[in-house]
């Protein structure tokens, strides 16, 4: 079996269950298909998880590390200098409770429709103005300089940070409308490995809006008590691929062949 995927989970941990929360990555889902968001929160099968990028987490790890150096000395990181971005790393006591996905993250409960939400954040920072401000590390290796993010693809890069400044201010804290990626750059233009990755640092503004998250949660919750199976996204490899799968162990059932395995 699998250490990866258990497509069925616990009960309690579907909607309706003691364990049940709305994570950032649920409501990314329900945005992608809300079919796959359904099946996985409602009835309680989960879509097969992308396998973990190790050197990313690793990245992510270090500049964490990095991070709380700052944080404990009150400075800023030479990358928020070069910028002119005039903020520090974020002290505060919940900082561990924050970045936590798993366990907590920052949460709160939506009054209109009784949901918890929940997202981990990868770092805060807080200019002199006294806002917050959400950030975001990414870890890749492309060609040219990290400037901006202005693929369709990016729109799920976006609405995480969104959500987190959503939460932030759920919570009472005042909150910058624009947030950044930390963008590492593995470069490509060394001439040999050697054993080591040199890294180019960026960091991406985006200046974000939070109007559509209450929409979404209540649209989200609708889905969610219904007893109708909702319509497949568009654009989703998971439902075209159960669809096919479906419809051939159809014909096998009706001829009643046997399975070869």
């Amino acid at each position: 079996m699998s250490q990866f995927y258990k497509p069925n989970r616990k009960p309690d941990y579907n909607y309706g269950g003691s364990r049940w929360t709305l994570s950032r990555s649920k409501i990314e889902l329900f945005m992608d298909c809300a079919r796959c968001f359904y099946m996985d929160n409602k009835l309680g099968v989960a879509r097969p998880p992308g396998y973990p990028f190790n050197l990313n987490s690793a990245v992510d790890a270090l500049l964490k590390k990095e991070l709380h150096t700052h944080r404990a000395q009150g400075t800023q990181h030479p990358l928020a200098v070069s910028y002119g971005l005039d903020a520090i790393p974020l002290a505060h006591a919940q900082m561990d409770e924050w970045r936590d996905a798993l366990r907590n993250g920052v949460k709160c409960v939506h009054k209109e429709t009784g949901l918890t939400v929940r997202g981990g954040v990868d770092d805060i920072w807080i200019n002199k103005k006294g806002e917050l401000i959400v950030i975001d590390y990414k870890a890749t290796s492309k060609d040219g300089r990290i400037e901006s993010l202005d693929e369709e693809w990016h729109r799920s890069y976006k609405r995480q940070l969104e959500i987190y400044q959503w939460l932030l201010r759920q919570n009472g804290f005042k909150v910058s409308d624009t947030g950044y990626w930390f963008y590492a750059n593995a470069t490509k233009d060394r001439a040999a490995f050697d054993g080591r990755l040199d890294f180019e640092l960026t960091l991406v503004p985006y200046t974000g809006s939070t109007d559509w998250v209450d929409g979404t949660l209540v649209t989200l919750k609708k889905c969610l008590d219904s007893d109708a199976l909702p319509q497949a996204g568009e654009d989703c490899d998971y439902c075209r691929y159960r669809q096919a799968v479906g419809a051939v162990l159809q014909k096998y059932e009706k001829g009643k062949t046997k399975p070869l395995f």
